[in-house]
């Protein structure tokens, strides 16, 4: 696997080549600003980047502003987003197919860290847990999600982190037919009609995002 990382702090851009390099990525560039980024994603053709939210020169939301571009161009190229913060406005236009978010406070966990690469670049969506907290408790209340049981809500989280029936029925010490159930009653509170499942469960992800 070949990825990009766009990263100002100097010491977090090495340490990221340094740690994929352990796990068998190849670093193909690695830039600290947005420009910088989209130029390396149309030279070097990677199959992921890694991308921090706010570089310069105004430290806010250029890394979003880049990768948007970036998908731009091209539409389904894995892009995974570390971030101190969770930056709704530019969150919600990302999230979709072949797209991590991470708090970077999760990097601490190294395999789990080089799993959720792979998976991002493999087409996964994948969530952090924080970041679906902080954007569903701004959602307006009267949604459909305020239909959902306190169950069916930790059960899509689960679901934005990318994991399956058999994670999520673990996780919360159930069985995977009650996590289907759930799962049935959270397609069917966001009007997610007969579709293929994955597809159902991307869309359910989007809704709970925000998106919809």
């Amino acid at each position: 696997m070949r990825v990009v990382i766009a990263e100002d702090s100097v010491l977090l851009r090495e340490g990221l080549a340094r740690l994929l390099a352990d796990g068998g990525i190849e670093t193909v560039a690695a830039v600290s600003d947005g420009p910088a980024l989209v130029a390396a994603v149309k030279e070097h053709a990677p199959d992921l980047a890694i991308v921090d939210v706010r570089m310069p020169p105004s430290h806010t939301d250029e890394g979003l502003r880049a990768a948007l571009k970036v998908r731009a161009a091209r539409p389904d190229f894995p892009i995974l987003v570390l971030s101190q913060y969770v930056e709704e406005r530019y969150a919600g236009e990302l999230i979709g197919k072949a797209v991590g978010y991470l708090l970077k406070e999760r990097v601490a966990d190294v395999a789990e860290f080089l799993d959720v690469v792979r998976q991002v670049a493999a087409g996964a969506t994948i969530i952090d847990p924080e970041v679906v907290m902080q954007l569903l408790s701004r959602q307006r209340r009267g949604a459909p999600l305020d239909t959902l049981s306190r169950r069916e809500r930790e059960v899509l989280a689960l679901m934005a982190e990318g994991r399956s029936n058999t994670a999520i029925a673990a996780r919360l010490v159930v069985t995977e037919g009650a996590v289907e159930k759930h799962i049935s009653g959270i397609f069917a509170k966001l009007a997610l009609g007969p579709a293929p499942e994955d597809h159902r469960r991307v869309l359910a992800v989007l809704t709970y995002l925000g998106r919809q």
